[in-house]
Protein backbone atom coordinates (compact mmCIF):
# COMPACT_ATOMS: atom_id res chain seq x y z
CA UNK A 1 0.00 0.00 0.00
CA UNK A 2 1.45 3.36 -1.03
CA UNK A 3 1.82 6.47 1.10
CA UNK A 4 -0.97 8.96 0.53
CA UNK A 5 -0.25 12.42 -0.81
CA UNK A 6 1.09 14.88 1.77
CA UNK A 7 2.68 12.15 3.90
CA UNK A 8 6.02 10.32 3.96
CA UNK A 9 7.49 7.10 5.30
CA UNK A 10 10.03 7.58 8.13
CA UNK A 11 11.87 5.52 10.73
CA UNK A 12 8.93 5.97 13.11
CA UNK A 13 6.20 5.39 10.54
CA UNK A 14 4.15 7.54 8.22
CA UNK A 15 3.98 11.25 9.12
CA UNK A 16 3.04 14.45 7.28
CA UNK A 17 5.55 15.60 4.69
CA UNK A 18 6.24 18.88 6.52
CA UNK A 19 7.14 17.14 9.79
CA UNK A 20 10.77 16.55 10.66
CA UNK A 21 11.87 13.24 12.16
CA UNK A 22 15.24 12.88 13.82
CA UNK A 23 17.14 12.03 16.99
CA UNK A 24 16.03 13.84 20.11
CA UNK A 25 19.66 14.73 20.84
CA UNK A 26 19.52 17.37 18.09
CA UNK A 27 16.51 19.08 19.69
CA UNK A 28 17.28 18.78 23.41
CA UNK A 29 20.03 18.58 26.01
CA UNK A 30 20.11 16.17 28.93
CA UNK A 31 21.24 16.14 32.53
CA UNK A 32 21.06 13.03 34.70
CA UNK A 33 20.31 13.55 38.37
CA UNK A 34 23.22 13.64 40.85
CA UNK A 35 24.78 10.52 42.30
CA UNK A 36 23.29 9.50 45.62
CA UNK A 37 26.64 10.22 47.30
CA UNK A 38 26.21 13.90 46.41
CA UNK A 39 23.52 14.17 49.09
CA UNK A 40 24.06 13.54 52.78
CA UNK A 41 21.68 12.94 55.65
CA UNK A 42 22.46 16.41 56.98
CA UNK A 43 21.29 17.99 53.68
CA UNK A 44 17.68 16.91 54.20
CA UNK A 45 15.28 19.25 55.94
CA UNK A 46 11.59 19.95 56.31
CA UNK A 47 9.91 22.41 53.93
CA UNK A 48 13.05 22.76 51.85
CA UNK A 49 13.76 22.44 48.12
CA UNK A 50 11.85 19.42 46.74
CA UNK A 51 13.75 16.59 45.08
CA UNK A 52 11.93 15.04 42.12
CA UNK A 53 12.40 11.30 41.66
CA UNK A 54 10.28 8.98 39.46
CA UNK A 55 7.82 8.31 42.28
CA UNK A 56 7.00 12.03 42.31
CA UNK A 57 5.97 12.08 38.62
CA UNK A 58 2.31 11.10 38.48
CA UNK A 59 0.01 11.37 35.44
CA UNK A 60 2.22 13.92 33.71
CA UNK A 61 2.53 16.15 36.78
CA UNK A 62 5.06 16.62 39.55
CA UNK A 63 3.75 15.65 42.97
CA UNK A 64 6.51 16.30 45.52
CA UNK A 65 6.50 15.18 49.13
CA UNK A 66 7.76 17.19 52.08
CA UNK A 67 9.59 14.08 53.26
CA UNK A 68 12.14 14.53 50.47
CA UNK A 69 13.42 18.10 50.50
CA UNK A 70 16.88 19.56 51.05
CA UNK A 71 18.20 22.83 52.36
CA UNK A 72 18.77 25.83 50.10
CA UNK A 73 22.49 25.58 50.87
CA UNK A 74 22.63 21.98 49.66
CA UNK A 75 20.58 22.81 46.56
CA UNK A 76 22.95 25.68 45.72
CA UNK A 77 25.88 23.26 45.71
CA UNK A 78 23.96 21.14 43.20
CA UNK A 79 22.93 24.05 40.97
CA UNK A 80 23.58 22.08 37.76
CA UNK A 81 20.79 19.69 38.73
CA UNK A 82 18.15 22.33 39.51
CA UNK A 83 15.32 22.40 37.01
CA UNK A 84 14.13 25.40 35.03
CA UNK A 85 10.64 26.30 33.83
CA UNK A 86 10.00 24.54 30.52
CA UNK A 87 12.31 21.63 31.29
CA UNK A 88 10.97 18.09 31.19
CA UNK A 89 11.82 15.88 34.15
CA UNK A 90 11.79 12.21 33.25
CA UNK A 91 12.09 9.07 35.34
CA UNK A 92 14.95 6.90 34.13
CA UNK A 93 14.35 3.81 36.25
CA UNK A 94 11.50 1.33 36.29
CA UNK A 95 8.39 2.36 34.37
CA UNK A 96 9.33 4.39 31.33
CA UNK A 97 7.12 7.25 30.16
CA UNK A 98 6.98 9.01 33.55
CA UNK A 99 7.69 12.60 32.60
CA UNK A 100 6.32 16.06 33.33
CA UNK A 101 6.91 19.63 32.22
CA UNK A 102 8.44 21.81 34.93
CA UNK A 103 6.18 24.79 35.61
CA UNK A 104 7.21 28.25 36.83
CA UNK A 105 6.26 27.38 40.41
CA UNK A 106 8.52 24.31 40.27
CA UNK A 107 11.60 26.05 38.85
CA UNK A 108 14.61 25.59 41.11
CA UNK A 109 13.53 22.17 42.36
CA UNK A 110 16.18 19.48 42.21
CA UNK A 111 16.27 16.60 39.74
CA UNK A 112 16.69 13.46 41.82
CA UNK A 113 19.11 10.58 41.36
CA UNK A 114 16.53 8.46 39.54
CA UNK A 115 15.45 11.21 37.16
CA UNK A 116 16.76 13.12 34.17
CA UNK A 117 16.32 16.68 32.93
CA UNK A 118 15.40 17.03 29.26
CA UNK A 119 15.81 20.65 28.11
CA UNK A 120 14.03 21.22 24.75
CA UNK A 121 15.68 23.40 22.09
CA UNK A 122 13.10 25.20 19.93
CA UNK A 123 10.55 22.50 20.74
CA UNK A 124 7.27 23.01 22.60
CA UNK A 125 7.89 21.27 25.96
CA UNK A 126 4.25 20.26 26.41
CA UNK A 127 4.26 18.62 22.97
CA UNK A 128 7.55 16.84 23.66
CA UNK A 129 6.23 15.57 27.01
CA UNK A 130 3.30 13.97 25.16
CA UNK A 131 5.68 12.32 22.70
CA UNK A 132 7.96 10.97 25.44
CA UNK A 133 5.00 9.49 27.33
CA UNK A 134 3.44 7.93 24.22
CA UNK A 135 3.39 4.16 23.79
CA UNK A 136 5.64 4.31 20.71
CA UNK A 137 8.35 6.24 22.55
CA UNK A 138 8.08 4.10 25.67
CA UNK A 139 8.46 0.92 23.61
CA UNK A 140 11.44 2.34 21.72
CA UNK A 141 13.10 3.40 24.98
CA UNK A 142 12.58 -0.02 26.57
CA UNK A 143 13.94 -1.79 23.50
CA UNK A 144 17.16 0.22 23.58
CA UNK A 145 17.66 0.81 27.30
CA UNK A 146 20.13 -1.04 29.50
CA UNK A 147 19.07 -3.31 32.33
CA UNK A 148 17.33 -6.67 32.26
CA UNK A 149 15.27 -6.75 35.45
CA UNK A 150 14.78 -2.97 35.61
CA UNK A 151 15.03 -0.56 32.69
CA UNK A 152 17.65 2.13 33.32
CA UNK A 153 17.49 5.00 30.84
CA UNK A 154 20.71 6.87 30.06
CA UNK A 155 21.43 10.05 28.12
CA UNK A 156 22.79 8.36 25.01
CA UNK A 157 19.70 6.17 24.67
CA UNK A 158 17.40 9.17 24.90
CA UNK A 159 19.59 11.21 22.55
CA UNK A 160 19.24 8.51 19.87
CA UNK A 161 15.45 8.28 20.22
CA UNK A 162 13.77 9.13 16.91
CA UNK A 163 11.12 11.80 17.46
CA UNK A 164 8.62 13.55 15.21
CA UNK A 165 8.71 17.36 15.10
CA UNK A 166 5.74 19.14 13.50
CA UNK A 167 5.99 22.88 12.83
CA UNK A 168 6.12 24.80 16.13
CA UNK A 169 2.59 26.18 15.73
CA UNK A 170 1.21 22.68 15.25
CA UNK A 171 3.15 21.41 18.26
CA UNK A 172 1.45 24.06 20.38
CA UNK A 173 -1.98 23.25 18.95
CA UNK A 174 -1.56 19.52 19.65
CA UNK A 175 -0.38 20.18 23.20
CA UNK A 176 -3.30 22.53 23.85
CA UNK A 177 -5.88 20.06 22.52
CA UNK A 178 -4.56 17.26 24.73
CA UNK A 179 -4.33 19.63 27.69
CA UNK A 180 -8.03 20.45 27.26
CA UNK A 181 -8.88 16.75 27.49
CA UNK A 182 -6.68 16.43 30.58
CA UNK A 183 -8.58 19.32 32.16
CA UNK A 184 -11.85 17.53 31.42
CA UNK A 185 -10.50 14.34 33.00
CA UNK A 186 -9.31 16.26 36.06
CA UNK A 187 -12.73 17.85 36.42
CA UNK A 188 -14.39 14.44 36.28
CA UNK A 189 -11.90 13.08 38.82
CA UNK A 190 -12.75 15.89 41.23
CA UNK A 191 -16.48 15.38 40.73
CA UNK A 192 -16.19 11.62 41.24
CA UNK A 193 -14.13 12.15 44.40
CA UNK A 194 -16.75 14.58 45.72
CA UNK A 195 -19.60 12.16 44.98
CA UNK A 196 -17.70 9.33 46.70
CA UNK A 197 -17.19 11.51 49.77
CA UNK A 198 -20.89 12.36 49.81
CA UNK A 199 -21.79 8.70 49.51
CA UNK A 200 -19.44 7.76 52.34
CA UNK A 201 -20.98 10.43 54.53
CA UNK A 202 -24.48 9.16 53.66
CA UNK A 203 -23.44 5.60 54.56
CA UNK A 204 -22.08 6.75 57.89
CA UNK A 205 -25.18 8.78 58.73
CA UNK A 206 -27.91 6.50 57.39
CA UNK A 207 -26.58 3.09 58.39
CA UNK A 208 -26.01 4.14 61.98
CA UNK A 209 -29.33 5.91 62.40
CA UNK A 210 -27.63 9.25 63.06
CA UNK A 211 -29.72 10.68 60.23
CA UNK A 212 -33.21 9.37 59.52
CA UNK A 213 -35.00 9.65 56.20
CA UNK A 214 -38.30 11.57 56.22
CA UNK A 215 -41.19 9.54 57.64
CA UNK A 216 -39.12 7.10 59.72
CA UNK A 217 -38.96 7.44 63.49
CA UNK A 218 -39.12 4.02 65.14
CA UNK A 219 -36.37 2.43 67.21
CA UNK A 220 -33.88 0.14 65.52
CA UNK A 221 -33.81 -3.44 66.71
CA UNK A 222 -30.61 -5.25 67.67
CA UNK A 223 -30.42 -8.74 66.18
CA UNK A 224 -27.84 -11.41 65.63
CA UNK A 225 -27.01 -12.20 62.01
CA UNK A 226 -28.09 -15.77 62.69
CA UNK A 227 -31.63 -14.48 63.34
CA UNK A 228 -31.83 -12.96 59.86
CA UNK A 229 -31.63 -16.17 57.85
CA UNK A 230 -29.86 -19.49 57.35
CA UNK A 231 -26.13 -19.98 56.88
CA UNK A 232 -24.86 -22.18 54.03
CA UNK A 233 -21.28 -23.02 53.08
CA UNK A 234 -20.11 -22.49 49.52
CA UNK A 235 -18.10 -25.19 47.80
CA UNK A 236 -15.92 -25.92 44.78
CA UNK A 237 -14.67 -23.57 42.03
CA UNK A 238 -10.90 -23.61 41.93
CA UNK A 239 -8.99 -20.70 40.44
CA UNK A 240 -8.25 -22.66 37.28
CA UNK A 241 -11.99 -23.33 36.86
CA UNK A 242 -13.03 -19.66 37.02
CA UNK A 243 -13.10 -19.35 33.22
CA UNK A 244 -14.31 -22.84 32.34
CA UNK A 245 -17.77 -21.97 30.99
CA UNK A 246 -20.63 -19.48 30.78
CA UNK A 247 -22.34 -19.73 34.18
CA UNK A 248 -21.85 -16.80 36.59
CA UNK A 249 -19.91 -17.45 39.77
CA UNK A 250 -18.38 -15.68 42.76
CA UNK A 251 -15.10 -16.81 44.35
CA UNK A 252 -14.20 -15.78 47.89
CA UNK A 253 -11.12 -13.77 46.86
CA UNK A 254 -13.28 -11.64 44.58
CA UNK A 255 -15.25 -10.40 47.60
CA UNK A 256 -12.05 -8.67 48.69
CA UNK A 257 -11.00 -7.38 45.27
CA UNK A 258 -14.08 -6.92 43.06
CA UNK A 259 -17.39 -7.11 44.91
CA UNK A 260 -17.68 -4.23 47.36
CA UNK A 261 -20.91 -4.28 49.43
CA UNK A 262 -22.94 -5.53 46.43
CA UNK A 263 -22.17 -8.04 43.66
CA UNK A 264 -22.69 -5.89 40.58
CA UNK A 265 -21.16 -8.16 37.94
CA UNK A 266 -19.88 -11.73 38.15
CA UNK A 267 -16.41 -11.94 36.64
CA UNK A 268 -15.94 -15.70 37.01
CA UNK A 269 -17.67 -17.99 34.51
CA UNK A 270 -17.82 -21.70 35.15
CA UNK A 271 -18.92 -24.83 33.29
CA UNK A 272 -21.95 -26.95 34.14
CA UNK A 273 -19.63 -29.63 35.45
CA UNK A 274 -17.98 -27.22 37.90
CA UNK A 275 -21.38 -25.77 38.85
CA UNK A 276 -22.59 -29.22 39.83
CA UNK A 277 -20.20 -29.19 42.81
CA UNK A 278 -20.83 -25.54 43.78
CA UNK A 279 -23.69 -23.91 45.69
CA UNK A 280 -26.27 -22.08 43.63
CA UNK A 281 -26.99 -18.56 44.85
CA UNK A 282 -30.41 -17.04 45.37
CA UNK A 283 -31.43 -13.42 45.04
CA UNK A 284 -30.99 -11.81 48.45
CA UNK A 285 -28.06 -13.94 49.66
CA UNK A 286 -25.31 -12.26 51.67
CA UNK A 287 -21.84 -13.58 50.85
CA UNK A 288 -19.09 -13.48 53.47
CA UNK A 289 -15.43 -14.27 52.78
CA UNK A 290 -14.65 -17.14 55.15
CA UNK A 291 -10.89 -16.72 55.03
CA UNK A 292 -8.42 -13.92 54.40
CA UNK A 293 -5.03 -12.47 55.21
CA UNK A 294 -5.94 -10.18 58.11
CA UNK A 295 -8.44 -10.12 60.95
CA UNK A 296 -9.26 -6.51 60.09
CA UNK A 297 -10.83 -7.60 56.78
CA UNK A 298 -12.09 -11.07 57.60
CA UNK A 299 -15.70 -11.78 56.69
CA UNK A 300 -16.00 -8.97 54.15
CA UNK A 301 -19.56 -9.02 52.80
CA UNK A 302 -21.24 -8.56 49.44
CA UNK A 303 -24.97 -8.84 48.76
CA UNK A 304 -26.16 -10.87 45.79
CA UNK A 305 -29.19 -8.97 44.51
CA UNK A 306 -29.74 -10.40 41.02
CA UNK A 307 -32.17 -13.12 39.92
CA UNK A 308 -29.65 -14.71 37.54
CA UNK A 309 -28.25 -18.22 37.80
CA UNK A 310 -24.99 -17.95 39.72
CA UNK A 311 -22.85 -20.08 42.03
CA UNK A 312 -20.66 -19.57 45.11
CA UNK A 313 -17.26 -21.18 45.52
CA UNK A 314 -15.53 -22.55 48.57
CA UNK A 315 -14.55 -20.34 51.53
CA UNK A 316 -17.72 -18.30 51.00
CA UNK A 317 -20.24 -18.37 53.83
CA UNK A 318 -23.74 -17.60 52.55
CA UNK A 319 -26.44 -16.05 54.71
CA UNK A 320 -29.74 -16.82 52.99
CA UNK A 321 -31.68 -13.89 54.36
CA UNK A 322 -35.33 -13.63 55.32
CA UNK A 323 -37.26 -10.42 55.95
CA UNK A 324 -34.42 -7.97 55.36
CA UNK A 325 -33.23 -5.83 52.44
CA UNK A 326 -30.07 -7.51 51.13
CA UNK A 327 -28.73 -4.32 49.53
CA UNK A 328 -28.97 -2.54 52.89
CA UNK A 329 -27.43 -5.51 54.70
CA UNK A 330 -24.50 -5.71 52.28
CA UNK A 331 -23.47 -2.21 53.27
CA UNK A 332 -24.32 -2.64 56.95
CA UNK A 333 -22.19 -5.77 57.35
CA UNK A 334 -19.08 -3.89 56.21
CA UNK A 335 -19.48 -0.96 58.56
CA UNK A 336 -16.61 -0.37 61.02
CA UNK A 337 -18.46 -1.50 64.15
CA UNK A 338 -19.61 -4.74 62.48
CA UNK A 339 -16.18 -5.29 60.96
CA UNK A 340 -14.58 -4.97 64.39
CA UNK A 341 -16.94 -7.64 65.69
CA UNK A 342 -15.97 -9.96 62.83
CA UNK A 343 -12.28 -9.25 63.44
CA UNK A 344 -12.65 -10.21 67.11
CA UNK A 345 -13.97 -13.61 66.05
CA UNK A 346 -11.37 -14.35 63.37
CA UNK A 347 -9.07 -17.30 64.03
CA UNK A 348 -5.52 -17.85 62.82
CA UNK A 349 -2.47 -15.74 62.01
CA UNK A 350 -0.95 -16.44 58.58
CA UNK A 351 -4.43 -17.23 57.23
CA UNK A 352 -7.43 -15.95 59.16
CA UNK A 353 -10.73 -17.87 59.20
CA UNK A 354 -14.23 -17.15 60.41
CA UNK A 355 -17.10 -19.67 60.54
CA UNK A 356 -20.86 -19.47 60.27
CA UNK A 357 -21.37 -19.82 64.03
CA UNK A 358 -19.12 -16.84 64.72
CA UNK A 359 -20.83 -14.76 62.04
CA UNK A 360 -24.23 -15.77 63.33
CA UNK A 361 -23.46 -14.40 66.79
CA UNK A 362 -22.58 -10.92 65.54
CA UNK A 363 -25.11 -8.29 66.55
CA UNK A 364 -26.36 -5.55 64.22
CA UNK A 365 -28.91 -2.79 64.67
CA UNK A 366 -31.53 -2.84 61.91
CA UNK A 367 -34.51 -0.58 61.22
CA UNK A 368 -37.82 -1.69 59.79
CA UNK A 369 -37.81 -3.35 56.37
CA UNK A 370 -39.42 -0.24 54.90
CA UNK A 371 -36.61 1.99 56.22
CA UNK A 372 -33.96 -0.50 55.08
CA UNK A 373 -35.44 -0.38 51.59
CA UNK A 374 -35.58 3.42 51.59
CA UNK A 375 -31.94 3.68 52.68
CA UNK A 376 -30.95 1.12 50.06
CA UNK A 377 -32.68 3.21 47.39
CA UNK A 378 -30.69 6.31 48.39
CA UNK A 379 -27.41 4.39 48.22
CA UNK A 380 -28.42 2.71 44.97
CA UNK A 381 -29.17 6.09 43.39
CA UNK A 382 -25.74 7.33 44.49
CA UNK A 383 -24.13 4.20 43.06
CA UNK A 384 -25.91 4.77 39.75
CA UNK A 385 -24.76 8.39 39.60
CA UNK A 386 -21.18 7.36 40.30
CA UNK A 387 -21.36 4.63 37.66
CA UNK A 388 -22.47 7.18 35.05
CA UNK A 389 -19.60 9.52 35.96
CA UNK A 390 -17.04 6.72 35.97
CA UNK A 391 -18.27 5.51 32.57
CA UNK A 392 -17.98 9.07 31.25
CA UNK A 393 -14.45 9.31 32.62
CA UNK A 394 -13.45 6.01 31.01
CA UNK A 395 -14.93 7.14 27.70
CA UNK A 396 -13.01 10.42 27.96
CA UNK A 397 -9.81 8.53 28.78
CA UNK A 398 -10.28 6.38 25.69
CA UNK A 399 -10.99 9.50 23.65
CA UNK A 400 -7.72 10.98 24.86
CA UNK A 401 -5.81 7.84 23.85
CA UNK A 402 -7.39 8.01 20.41
CA UNK A 403 -6.59 11.72 20.11
CA UNK A 404 -2.96 11.13 21.05
CA UNK A 405 -2.65 8.44 18.40
CA UNK A 406 -4.24 10.67 15.75
CA UNK A 407 -2.51 13.94 16.64
CA UNK A 408 0.98 12.67 17.43
CA UNK A 409 1.17 10.79 14.13
CA UNK A 410 -0.33 13.61 12.05
CA UNK A 411 -3.25 11.49 10.86
CA UNK A 412 -5.44 14.34 12.06
CA UNK A 413 -4.08 17.87 11.53
CA UNK A 414 -5.05 20.86 13.63
CA UNK A 415 -3.36 23.58 11.57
Amino acid sequence: MGVRAGYKQTDIGIVPSDWDVGPLGKRATFRTGPFGSALHKSDYTNNGIPIVNPMHIVDGRIAPTQSMTISEQAATKLADFRMASGDIVMGRRGDMGRCAVVRESEAGWLCGTGSMIVRPLNVNPDFLQRVLSSQRAVTAIKDSSVGTTMVNLNQSTLARLQVQFPPVAEQAAIAEALSDVDALLSGLDRLIAKKRDLKQAAIQQLLTGQTRLPGFHGEWEVKQLGQLGEFIKGSGIRKDEAASGDLAAVRYGEIYTIHHNVVRECRSRISKEVASTAIRLKEGDLLFAGSGETKAEIGKCAAFTDAIEAYAGGDIIILRTNGVCPFFMGYLCNQPAVQRSKASKGQGDAVVHINAAALGSIEVAVPSLAEQTAIAQVLSDMDAELAVLEARREKTRQLKQGMMQELLTGRTRLV
